[in-house]
């Protein structure tokens, strides 16, 4: 444990020191913390950053994606320089260049039951950051289980939200959601989009929260969400009430579980491709179709302001929200073939369809983007 600062880091520091709530003592109270980040994305960006430059001495990242040019739009911690590297290599390079007093301890694996606590267990807190409900109750038991709080965060397209889980006997996110959504109802952040901006401001509030349970100054997030709407620029607070039956501590996280399983999320092999169902289509098949001349109606699920960004010329666009009432549109016998940005919409389009009757409906597998990356390579991807 360090007992004293240099005097490079007194003066790198010298606005932390002349505040009475921090001072010497707060300052090394960070020196010798040891934070935990799952994810090195939007909100992962700002909150690792942020933590650097404040001192916090042991910073660990927990990601295993590489850098891609869309993440550039708001995970500012990596640049164009940095596309193709793997994420928790240029995070620590920007990191250690803000601070290079810190230690950074880069986990480049996927989170799971049968790491989670290994990795956890030596770290003081854990900032939340993920972006998929098996990650985040994941993360939740773990923290549970090990007594370690729970800085959580989320975004999506114009709205954040933050707190405080897992602390002493407060509640956890089991409390605000003791069950996962049907899978498919909420979308990603990959289908629906996020401002840029947005995970800067929820994410340094979760950085802020960090700070605070380190020095044990101000009121954290405890028991309190913390909604952020950035088109009417508004904070609210919603109280988060603990499980009534659990006492004194959680009575319903008991050991960590299939968490793929538990949200309905479908395990997918990392080596083997995804199953190809009898309804689905590969997008040089629909290619074929075109060329052929024969007689098919594509049909494009997305939404118009997608449909303007890059569209197959032969597509029909019908929005996924409009396509109930507009089923009459549509020949019930015509050969029919659905796609939408990635699949996932079309696939519920084409449910839609087979239960009013239609026959032959099929799935274009991977969407656009597949359509962009195994037929067309001028079609933008976004």
């Amino acid at each position: 444990m360090a007992m004293s600062l240099s005097n490079e880091e007194i003066g790198r520091y010298s606005r932390h020191l002349i505040m009475p709530e921090v001072g010497m003592e707060g300052q090394l109270k960070l020196k010798n913390a040891k934070v935990l980040l799952i994810g090195t994305g939007g909100l992962g960006a700002p909150v690792a950053m942020y933590l650097a430059a404040a001192g916090v001495g042991k910073l660990g990242l927990v990601d295993f994606d590489t850098v891609d040019v869309s993440n550039l739009q708001r995970q500012v911690i990596h640049g164009t320089k940095d596309i193709g590297k793997k994420k928790v290599d240029s995070a620590e390079e920007t990191m250690k260049d803000i601070n290079p007093f810190i230690e950074v301890v880069k986990y480049e694996v996927p989170l799971t039951s049968a790491n989670a606590l290994e990795i956890l267990k030596d770290y003081d807190i854990v900032a939340d950051g993920t972006d998929n409900f098996p990650t985040r109750f994941l993360v939740n038991d773990a923290c549970v289980l090990l007594g370690i709080p729970n800085v959580y965060a989320s975004i999506f397209r114009f709205e954040g939200q933050a707190t405080v889980f897992c602390k002493d006997d407060g509640p956890c996110y089991r409390c605000l959601y003791p069950e996962p959504p049907p899978p498919g109802l909420v979308p990603s952040c990959a289908e629906g989009g996020v401002l840029g901006i947005l995970p800067g401001v929820v994410g340094l509030i979760q950085a802020t929260e960090v700070i605070k349970l380190i020095l044990g100054e101000g009121q954290p997030l405890q028991g309190r969400l913390m909604l952020y709407d950035a088109l009417a620029m508004k904070f609210r607070e919603l109280k988060i009430r603990r499980n009534p039956e659990c006492q004194g501590k959680c009575t319903v996280v008991k050991e960590l579980i299939d968490y793929q399983q538990f949200c309905g999320v479908p395990h997918q092999e990392a080596h083997l491709p995804a199953p190809v169902s009898s309804t689905d289509i590969a997008p040089q098949e629909v290619k074929q179709l075109i060329d052929s001349g024969a007689d098919f109606v594509l049909v494009d699920v997305r939404e118009p302001h997608e449909y303007q960004i890059c569209k197959i010329d032969r597509a029909r666009l019908m929005p996924l929200g409009d396509l109930p009432k507009r089923l009459d549109e549509l020949d019930k016998n015509a050969d029919i073939v659905m796609h939408c940005k990635m699949g996932g919409r079309s696939a519920k389009a084409c449910d839609l369809l087979r239960a009013s009757g239609f026959t032959k409906v099929r799935n274009m597998t991977g969407g656009i983007l597949a359509w962009a990356e195994k037929v067309d390579p001028t079609v933008p991807k976004y």
